[in-house]
């Protein structure tokens, strides 16, 4: 299963949305320049920055961190994410004993107010089918191979609600900054298909 960006082969949903949007555009309808303005916007500025900031406020603040897996919607909303979906938003925290990871095996449900767009493999139909049958197998193919001893979390997610997960803290970054946590979590961490590495030169 490929994760990477394939733009040789457009979905029939792809095709369609770039033929409306053309046709838009044509018509004088819509402004392409403002459509990419929204998707910078949102692959860029709205996240998954914003989702990396609420992780390192977790990492580094005992007080919001308990606050977030009792009531994620308030807590996120707290730091100005507030989301325009409608839907709450819930926190998985991941441990050395238990690894969430998330889907939405109907379509793409996702949140874009800490994480942005979605990534193409995860609104592809291998990964929403076999996510919730054979996991380990999917986290491999990403390249994350878990102890047989961990356990294994499938989060499906909805229109009303969805996933954040909040990765495991690496070693190594006790003495470091909120800010400087920011720039260590990735997107893929936070829908649990990737843990974070140590920093270079910590074990």
């Amino acid at each position: 299963m490929s994760h990477d960006h394939d733009h040789s082969h457009l979905s029939d949903t792809d095709l369609r949305v770039r033929a409306l949007e053309s046709l838009l555009a044509e018509k004088g309808l819509v402004d392409s320049a403002a459509l990419d303005e929204i998707v910078d916007r949102y692959e860029n500025k709205v996240g998954p920055r914003n989702g990396a900031h609420v992780v390192a406020k977790a990492w580094t603040d005992s007080a919001f961190k308990k606050w977030l897996l009792e009531d994620a919607t308030a807590a996120i909303d707290s730091m100005g994410y507030v989301g325009t979906q409608g839907a709450d938003l819930v926190v998985l925290e991941n441990t050395a004993d238990v690894h969430n990871v998330t889907v939405c095996t109907l379509c793409s449900c996702y949140p874009w107010s800490v994480l942005g767009l979605p990534p193409a493999w995860y609104k592809s139909f291998p990964y929403r089918a076999r996510l919730v049958k054979e996991p380990r197998a999917v986290l491999h193919e990403f390249g994350l191979d878990l102890a047989d001893n961990v356990e294994v979390r499938v989060w499906d997610s909805t229109a009303e609600l969805r996933y954040l997960v909040l990765p495991e803290r690496p070693a190594g970054t006790e003495g470091m900054t909120e800010d400087e946590l920011v720039d260590l979590v990735t997107r893929n961490s936070m829908i649990g298909t990737e843990k974070i590495p140590a920093p270079a030169g910590d074990a």
